[in-house]
């Protein structure tokens, strides 16, 4: 494939931005990031007219694809004429809020912001201002965006910014556990229960290479935050929406947070974050509480739109069922290859996410034949559950630099857009299609 236009554009932007991106994930590609031109469908063209199968999706959002229906465009392109935003209320937020309330088991009320980094800062300053408390736990590996109070690493009892520019203040804290380790999460409330606001978590984290929760864990999570006056927040920004359709994933796993940010999909494709949850919390914030929050581009009206738009055609078509049937028929596709080709790894995913993880460890080819089939289900008679990730330190213990330096750029070339490293997830969108799929498996049999 010839690149030259991309690399030009990069040497452009090197010199008119920070390591030539505006988000750090894109620079994860060597030498350099293609720059795209184009989506179309399921696909994206670069600027050098190269076509790729594309199953990143903009991280998540775009699942109707590239190609978004005539009247989801139509939609959003009629509120787009109307002017660009006013500064005051429309009346589609209302309908965006009356939808989402109307199917998201957890929200009675919702405010729009801008991204799900600003979503999960706006919920974690909710939590502290309702209960009056200043701990926030979170799960090793989990991503809540780029704001203080998440940007921690280490344990329990040693937490530390992961970034610089954050204070240590901030860290003290902030409690990271690892996720799927209900022991930790007990020994933390015996030491820290009377000030902990909330427990902060994905259902699945979606920023480690998918892990899925161990059986009970989120109902562990549900029971321990009411015994200690604590709030149970799920982060929804890359699971609302896709996982468990319209009900998200609490609807999947059967169980219901006090709070739920939102992100990506609820926005259509557009710039969007929200926080929902039980009307007496959401109510604390400003203007009716004491919790400030407010933003100038907060429900924008083209936004609010699109977000409408596309979770109207979702309701009203056979949107989830396509996705989650491409998603199943890749998981096992991939099982069955890695079971040949790479029996240490692992498949990962659900609905319409998946992942390859190159773990190093396995069962033996001789096992594979009763694992799970599409997917890691954390299931105790599998027999890779003793070696598949169940946190994020088994994800990062995988081969994460043979990912990103030899296995990526080998799908790449194969016409196969990937997630720039081990650890971001893969979408299925409206806009693929069975010979995508079809694309995608005999790449990975190649490059594997």
């Amino acid at each position: 494939m010839n690149h030259e236009q991309s690399r030009a554009l990069y040497d452009r932007a090197l010199s008119v931005m920070p390591g030539g991106v505006n988000s750090a994930v894109r620079a994860a590609i060597e030498p350099y990031p293609f720059f795209v031109q184009k989506g179309d469908g399921g696909h994206v063209v670069d600027a050098d007219g190269n076509r790729y199968v594309d199953w990143v999706m903009g991280l998540g959002p775009l699942l109707l694809g590239h190609d978004l229906p005539e009247p989801v465009r139509a939609g959003i392109q009629r509120k787009a004429s109307e002017g660009p935003m006013y500064g005051t209320p429309t009346e589609v937020e209302v309908d965006l809020a009356e939808f989402v309330v109307r199917h998201v088991p957890s929200v009675e009320k919702i405010r729009f912001v801008n991204s799900g980094t600003e979503a999960t800062t706006s919920a974690v300053r909710l939590a502290r201002g309702y209960t009056g408390r200043n701990k926030i736990v979170v799960m090793q590996g989990g991503y809540h965006g780029a704001q203080e109070s998440t940007l921690v690493e280490g344990d329990a009892e040693n937490p530390a910014p992961s970034s610089a520019g954050v204070p240590q203040s901030f860290a003290d804290h902030t409690i990271p556990v690892a996720f799927n380790d209900e022991e930790a999460i007990r020994e933390v409330f015996e030491n820290h229960g009377d000030d902990i606001a909330a427990v902060l978590t994905e259902p699945i984290l979606g920023n480690y290479g998918i892990v899925y929760p161990e059986e009970g864990y989120h109902e562990f999570l549900r029971e321990i935050t009411d015994e200690h006056g604590s709030l149970l927040i799920f982060d929804e920004v890359i699971t609302g929406f896709r996982v468990g359709g319209l009900g998200c994933a609490q609807s999947e796993f059967g169980v219901t947070p006090d709070l739920t940010t939102f992100g990506k999909i609820v926005g259509g494709g557009f710039p969007v974050g929200a926080i929902g949850g039980r009307a007496e919390i959401v109510e604390q914030f400003a203007p009716s509480g004491p919790v400030f929050q407010a933003g100038t581009f907060s429900g924008h009206p083209v936004t609010m739109a699109a977000g409408l738009e596309t979770l109207q055609f979702a309701a009203e078509n056979d949107v989830y069922d396509y996705v989650d049937a491409l998603g199943e028929r890749l998981r096992r596709g991939l099982t069955e290859i890695v079971a040949d080709q790479a029996p240490s790894y692992t498949v990962t995913g659900t609905a319409s996410m998946f992942k390859v993880i190159f773990t190093r460890d396995g069962p033996g080819p001789n096992s594979l034949e009763e694992q799970c089939e599409a997917g890691c289900r954390q299931n105790p008679t599998c027999p890779r559950y003793d070696y598949c990730p169940k946190n994020a330190a088994d994800v990062k213990h995988a081969e994460t630099d043979r990912w990103r330096r030899i296995f990526w750029s080998e799908m790449k070339e194969r016409g196969i857009f990937l997630s720039q490293n081990q650890f971001e997830c893969q979408f299925v969108s409206y806009g693929h299609t069975d010979e995508d799929v079809e694309q995608t498996l005999e790449a990975y049999k190649e490059a594997l």
